[in-house]
């Protein structure tokens, strides 16, 4: 499969009067044509805000992408022009944000929210993107679909304001789809229904996803491959298979003792990852994870390692990680 996305040394930063908060920090990584990418970490270390630079969409100011490059089918998504930008969000390029309430403009109608895309992109008269808004209701199982058109989005459940965003990021049949937190507040049923609808719809057209999420258990069943995020660094990258049975840096180590296992009788109590993420505005010359690591040495608090490679396609940005019986 041929490159859909390459992201190279993508740094975002947010300058605040306390000080320049280095929210993204240098991150590459490639996507393929119809991979699923799932993007893991703690609240705060720049999973959102590398998905909302991709689309242009960092809040200027504050906000501001200082560095690095994004190819989109070649093509630079931030050096294009504003005008071509808003010709590809939406279109090539879709992104299913967090909260679907506060997403969702609560004064405008489903129908209107979904055909307003339609229209823009795909150029259909409101007859033609009536029927289409009718057919992407009822692809994500959403009853009685006709009869929804002109409710609005305070009408619908929380799981069902979910179906309406993919349906919405879907609707011109997207290259590349953005999910951020797509789960988000949906208890444990609803949640595997959405899972299943986008992991079936991706599959079926041959979408492209980048999965944001903190819950690994989601990650597990969606993603091809998982790129691990702390304080605006990518300290792991890997298959998701390998990442699971063998991970190499310590955070992800952390992530996966602090979730219950279910293929293992309980014995003992979970365990947490101690301290706190680094300030984000004083960030250390070293490894940022080092006041947490267990497995800190002396190069760790001097130097912060690159990616390195420790398995095929498997890469950990941590001086012990190739040290495989201490990683351990």
């Amino acid at each position: 499969m041929g490159k859909l996305l390459q992201v190279r040394d993508l740094r975002t930063y947010f300058y605040t009067q306390d000080g320049v908060v280095q929210a993204v920090n240098g991150i590459s990584y490639d996507l393929s044509e119809g991979e699923t990418l799932g993007l893991v970490g703690e609240s705060g270390c720049g999973k959102s805000v590398s998905a909302l630079s991709l689309m242009r969409l960092i809040a200027q100011p504050p906000g501001r992408i200082v560095g690095g490059e994004a190819l989109f089918e070649g093509e630079d998504l931030l050096k294009i022009s504003e005008e071509k930008i808003r010709q590809i969000r939406g279109h090539s390029i879709a992104m299913i944000f967090q909260d679907p309430m506060t997403s969702l403009n609560p004064v405008l109608t489903i129908h209107r929210q979904i055909s307003e895309a339609l229209e823009l992109h795909l150029k259909m008269n409101k007859s033609q993107s009536k029927q289409r808004t009718i057919e992407l209701l009822k692809l994500v199982g959403i009853p009685s679909a006709e009869s929804r058109l002109n409710d609005y989005p305070h009408q619908f459940s929380g799981g069902m304001r979910q179906r309406v965003m993919i349906a919405m990021a879907l609707s011109c049949n997207p290259k590349l789809v953005l999910a951020d937190e797509p789960t988000t507040a949906l208890d444990v049923t609803i949640q595997a229904q959405i899972l299943e609808i986008m992991k079936n719809l991706c599959r079926e057209r041959g979408t492209a996803l980048i999965l944001i999420t903190h819950d690994l258990g989601v990650v597990a069943g969606m993603a091809d491959r998982v790129n691990v995020m702390y304080a605006g660094y990518i300290v792991e990258s890997a298959p998701t298979g390998p990442l699971y049975k063998d991970p190499r840096h310590p955070y992800t180590h952390g992530l996966l003792n602090s979730i219950p296992r279910l293929d293992e009788e309980r014995k003992e109590k979970l365990i947490p990852i101690e301290g706190l993420p680094p300030d984000l505005i004083n960030m250390p010359d070293c490894c940022p994870f080092v006041p947490r690591c267990a497995f800190a040495i002396e190069k760790c608090k001097q130097q912060n390692p690159p990616l390195l490679p420790v398995g095929e396609n498997h890469r950990a940005a941590c001086w012990v990680a190739p040290r495989r019986e201490v990683a351990r």
